[in-house]
């Protein structure tokens, strides 16, 4: 829920543990945090809650910044449910809380609008004006306000026990096409969620119509081609190819989209919102001789991306 004032704040929904951040990814160490808020609500019996920030600080403090979110709010959301959380608070990052110092936000946002029981946080953790606090005056000004405060330790890449699981690990994977990579960090396969719209409609004159999203505020991946799999809104998970980029052969697009097609599927997609997994990177984004050198690579590519799919689909666990 977008918070607004105490007043909006409903009352079962006040005293609860909260993971607080950014959260942007609901990557392996978000859900760590969170985590850390579910058990302490329910030994406690109270509710677990996640509060983020919208819009993130960043875009607050630099509008002009590259694309950098991982997630849309809607998607953020859904995934902090599916780990444990009850609600979802996003705390609205304006002037007014950019300008307070650590101790001001503890107050008047943490204790007064949210009640909070306790938060957990990640060590990295940062706020107020100048990011003059961090986890530890966290749990001072808490424990001063009659909350508690729990700080969660990092959490290591698996297959990189050096490295840290971190939003800017993830993003870098995406731009180097390393889905694989981004997938491990995030515990799921990494997504993008938009409106379908208007683009060329060449593919359809090719038998390969496509699902335009404009990547809005997501960071760029790698522009190619992809396997990919989407889910039109009702849960099912659809075999794709997709390309991200601009499109060269075909003269270019002013901003880069994501074109997905989806395998055996027909039907009007435009104004519907879908999400379209990034699975596997197939090959960069080119421009080819002519439509026709195009159509045979987007044919292979197809094929490719079927085939992954298929395979990947028949090694899945039971």
């Amino acid at each position: 829920m977008r918070l607004n004032s105490a007043s909006a704040i409903p009352h079962d929904a006040r005293g609860a543990w909260t993971a607080l951040g950014n959260l942007d990814g609901v990557h392996l160490g978000h859900q760590a945090v969170l985590a850390a808020a579910v058990a302490r609500a329910h030994a406690a019996g109270r509710i677990a809650a996640a509060a983020v920030f919208e819009p993130h600080p960043r875009r607050f403090f630099q509008p002009q910044a590259a694309a950098f979110r991982l997630q849309s709010n809607s998607q953020r959301a859904r995934a902090l449910m599916r780990a444990g959380a009850e609600i979802v608070f996003e705390v609205p990052f304006d002037a007014t809380l950019a300008t307070m110092n650590d101790a001001e936000f503890c107050r008047a946002i943490l204790k007064e609008q949210l009640g909070v029981a306790g938060v957990a946080v990640g060590f990295d953790f940062c706020y107020g004006k100048n990011r003059v606090g961090d986890a530890v005056s966290l749990a001072r000004h808490g424990a001063a306000m009659g909350f508690e405060a729990v700080i969660v330790d990092a959490v290591d890449d698996a297959a990189h026990p050096d490295h840290k699981v971190s939003s800017s690990a993830i993003r870098a994977a995406i731009a180097d096409g390393d889905m694989t990579q981004a997938a491990r960090l995030l515990g799921r396969p990494w997504a993008i969620e938009g409106a379908v719209i208007h683009g060329f409609q060449r593919g359809r004159t090719i038998q390969f119509p496509t699902a335009n999203i404009d990547l809005a505020d997501y960071a760029r991946p790698a522009f190619g081609v992809y396997a990919v799999r989407a889910d039109l809104g009702d849960g099912v998970w659809r075999a794709g190819v997709a390309n991200c980029g601009v499109k060269p052969t075909v003269g270019g697009a002013t901003a880069p989209l994501l074109e997905a097609h989806l395998f055996d599927f027909e039907g009007d997609l435009y104004g519907h919102t879908i999400e379209v997994q990034l699975r596997h990177f197939l090959r960069p984004e080119r421009k080819f001789d002519s439509f026709a050198a195009l159509t045979a690579h987007i044919a292979a590519d197809a094929q490719q991306a079927r085939a992954m799919l298929t395979a990947q689909t028949a090694n899945a666990a039971p």
